[in-house]
């Protein structure tokens, strides 16, 4: 960096001419000669104000400098002129002079000094401090070096057929897989504002696996692993307990049980204008709702398609593989839908933020404080050092508990596992059965997960869980037109009626999305393109019991009807 300095007399009477509050002016002048004398000595190009060649003598205290700032002396509003030392140390202070001086923060000094710090040291070679660059700089959580690494490993492992569905290969294949389609959405200047990391983390793979772009053998192992392990569920189960122990009680409460009024005005008023919508088009008005619009808002596919499918062919006698294949279309759209939609919302959210609460679903009381404010920085890891390693696996420990307990509730009295899971969640937090140092571990759990498992998780779910055939299926004018309407419906519905009942239209609206989503991994998709994870109990509610209920009141519509 180019200094431009100007060297004074080392006089006292400018010191006398300065009021007593800025006697540390010639504190912070030796500071910065001080700086400038490194500069010196490293035999530095050092010009003065004129462009000349200046010797800078070391003893010389009271230096004037100007580099990025514009320090040099100018004449105020009451027509005096400052000593250059003078309006100098009252910009370091980041004082303003009270005649109209401009103020410069004094870190600013701090950052010179560094600077002539690293002017007056010699160039660095390339080890370490080079390496530690390419180290610091990530695709995803991954430190570039060991990107192009792991891109090497798994090449060779698959040349010589090495590539198996175990837990360590699986993680470096979904890692690598996941953050590298993530950061390509991330990266196209429009997409990136609606959630295109989510949408190409879970699509691209789809359509890779389709057209077998990707190896045989990995393909067959990212399969097995997710079928086998069903580590969506442990995804699932650690953003509940997380999210829910992170909430105010009072919001959770009211939250809970305002949540099913936008979420039927939704579901009903989507069902009416989808079908509208429908007919319009030509698909009449029996196949638009229960074979387009009733499949979006099921539930996904294993607790919404394949029972709606079970049960349709029961009733009219056509074969539960036919039935399956006409449903399955409209809830990949749909999600589709959902996910560009969720992620174009949080765009809405930052441009006018009265309208979000960030992931909270109403305006908190002052009740109690929230687990949540610890991480004000969104991804940041701020605030949570002083969390234990043993407190955050006992929070894992006891997320993976309430899900096990969720699937005894489930074999037991029916009600899904990720359901009887959440009630169990909000019991405890409800009852203060958990102490706030766990409540803060499963918040670091919550942390972890969503920061680093959920683009290797979607990487898995595109692979092995979204049929890219079913999706391009669906792409014919009159099903993309009644899907969208359906979808646009059901989520300006809720945003409309949570603005009316005091909650936060976005986040409304983004549940409501999630009854329109491909189930449990919709809600994954929908919500990491909407960047709203924390309503992750809020989702499962829309998906798990709101799919429940829309597939049981049109099974008993179309046993009457028939």
């Amino acid at each position: 960096m180019r200094l431009k300095l100007a060297t004074l007399p080392p006089r006292t009477d400018y010191a006398k001419r300065m009021p007593l509050k800025y006697s540390k002016v010639l504190t912070c002048l030796q500071r910065l000669s001080t700086a400038l004398e490194r500069v010196h000595r490293a035999g530095a190009i050092v010009h003065d104000l004129e462009g000349r060649q200046a010797v800078l003598d070391p003893r010389d205290k009271l230096l004037t400098a100007k580099a990025t700032y514009h320090l040099l002396p100018r004449k105020h509003k009451d027509g005096r002129t400052r000593p250059r030392c003078y309006h100098l140390a009252a910009a370091i202070e980041g004082s303003s002079l009270r005649s109209g001086g401009s103020g410069m923060p004094a870190h600013d000094v701090d950052a010179i000094s560094s600077r002539a710090d690293s002017a007056a040291q010699p160039r660095r070679a390339f080890w370490p401090e080079g390496w530690w660059r390419l180290i610091d700089f990530r695709i995803g959580i991954v430190p570039l070096p060991v990107y192009v690494l792991l891109i090497g490993l798994i090449a060779a492992l698959v040349a010589v057929g090495e590539i198996k569905s175990d837990g360590p290969t699986m993680i470096v294949v979904l890692v690598v897989g996941g953050f590298t389609c993530a950061e390509i959405g991330k990266r196209l200047p429009l997409l990136r504002n609606i959630g295109a990391g989510a949408i190409f983390a879970t699509f691209i793979p789809s359509a890779l696996a389709y057209y077998h772009l990707i190896p045989d053998q990995i393909e067959t192992s990212i399969i097995e692993f997710t079928k086998s392990t069903n580590f969506l569920y442990l995804f699932i189960a650690s953003i509940i307990v997380g999210s829910i122990f992170a909430m105010d009680r009072d919001v959770l409460i009211r939250g809970f049980l305002k949540i099913f009024v936008p979420l039927t005005v939704g579901s009903v008023v989507a069902a009416m204008v989808g079908t509208l919508v429908g007919t319009m088009l030509g698909l009449g008005t029996r196949h638009t709702l229960f074979y387009v619009v009733v499949p979006i808002m099921a539930g996904g596919i294993g607790e919404g398609a394949i029972p709606l499918s079970i049960g349709y062919a029961a009733l009219t006698g056509v074969p539960q593989g036919e039935v399956f294949a006409q449903v399955l279309p409209p809830v990949m759209l749909g999600s589709l839908t959902a996910i560009l939609l969720s992620g174009a919302l949080n765009f809405v959210g930052k441009k006018y933020p009265s309208l979000t609460g960030e992931g909270k679903l109403q305006p908190a009381r002052d009740a109690e404080p929230e687990i949540e404010a610890v991480h004000e920085e969104g991804d940041e890891e701020k605030g949570v050092s002083h969390v234990g390693v043993s407190t955050i696996a006992a929070a894992g420990l006891t997320a993976i508990t309430l899900y096990l307990l969720g699937v005894l509730c489930h074999h037991l009295i029916g009600l899904p596992a990720p359901v009887a899971m959440l009630f169990l969640a909000v019991l405890a937090k409800l009852t203060r059965a958990v102490s706030p140092e766990l409540q803060q571990g499963a918040m670091v759990v919550y942390e972890f997960v969503r920061t680093n498992m959920t683009y290797p998780l979607l990487f898995a779910i595109g692979v092995a869980l979204t049929p890219w055939d079913k999706l391009i299926a669906a792409f014919q004018f009159a099903n993309i037109i009644t899907i969208v309407s359906t979808v646009i419906t059901i989520m300006a519905t809720g945003f409309v009626v949570g603005r009316l009942m005091n909650m936060y239209p976005i986040e409304t609206a983004v549940v409501n999305a999630c009854h329109s989503g491909q189930g449990g991994t919709g809600d994954v998709a929908i919500l990491t393109a909407a960047n709203r994870m924390q309503l992750m109990p809020f989702a499962q509610i829309a998906t798990r019991i709101g799919g429940a209920v829309t597939v049981t009141v049109v099974l008993m519509l179309l046993g009457y009807l028939k």
